[in-house]
């Protein structure tokens, strides 16, 4: 019998935080080692993620053919914004803390795999499956969240910011600083937003609340998610459709799954 394992077999305490400390450091080294191949390709990382700022970016493009293919000859008139860098230091910290971001991200479905692997012996068959079926669910709309911001929230959110003026006189200086933070803080809010059908799941199984609830109050909702919408994009109707269409349609899914719970419990 081995110093991890109790006399009837049972890992002890002291065996799980061994296979924890184990996990944590295989973790930490892929995280690094991917951080430091997204340091390395420097150019590429900030192309990528700089891209937004610029007037031909993709969703400008496709916006202005849309609206072109109905019969509106329409074309956004602002023009790439320069960024700046106001410390000695602050590229260089931008850099490494971007590349950490990005190595995390990239490493993420590996930190999955080692978390359900430690958590797999307390489960039942049935829990394994739904498990892994929720963690899928909540890794990829987390990741669908992340290209909502990329491609429509964030272009159009900065492209606002960067040129509305409270008096001709004040002129706007954007630092990369800021323009990370903010890139990263609304793409961290939407991943979190797209997991209301996850959080509705869990809601229902737990009879905290079933699809006639949410159907009574869907008018009260439409107005919360366009009031927060509105508060995270900018002020004009456009993009608050562009933000509130998904999120509703949200709402309406959590509606599909806690019909299908309530039906299930029959």
């Amino acid at each position: 019998m081995s110093d991890s394992q109790t006399s009837s077999g049972l890992m002890t305490f002291e065996g799980h935080l061994e296979i924890l400390r184990k996990m944590l450091f295989h973790i930490l080294i892929v995280v690094l080692f991917l951080s430091g191949v997204v340091f390395c390709f420097k150019r590429q990382t900030f192309e990528i993620l700089l891209a937004p700022r610029n007037s031909d970016f993709y969703t400008f493009q496709l916006i202005e053919k849309w609206m072109c293919s109905l019969g509106w000859n329409y074309h956004f008139s602002f023009s790439d914004t320069p960024l700046i860098s106001t410390e000695l230091s602050a590229q260089f910290m931008t850099h490494v803390t971007v590349a950490c971001i990005l190595g995390v991200l990239l490493a993420s479905p590996y930190i999955l795999y080692k978390l359900f692997v430690f958590i797999t012996p307390a489960l039942y068959d049935n829990e394994k499956k739904y498990s892994v079926l929720i963690a899928i669910i909540i890794y990829g709309l987390f990741i669908i969240g992340l290209l909502m911001t990329y491609y429509i929230l964030f272009p159009i959110s900065f492209q606002f910011l960067s040129s509305y003026q409270v008096d001709e006189s004040v002129h706007n200086t954007i630092t990369l600083d800021s323009y990370v933070t903010t890139f990263t803080t609304l793409a961290f809010i939407m991943g979190i937003v797209f997991q209301l059908p996850v959080i509705a799941f869990v809601a229902g199984k737990m009879d905290l609340i079933d699809a006639a609830l949410l159907r009574k109050y869907r008018p009260y909702a439409l107005i919360l998610i366009m009031i927060i919408a509105a508060i995270i994009t900018p002020p004009d109707i456009f993009t608050l459709v562009l933000v509130t269409i998904p999120i509703y349609l949200l709402y309406e899914i959590c509606i599909l799954i806690l019909r299908r719970i309530g039906n299930n419990h029959m």
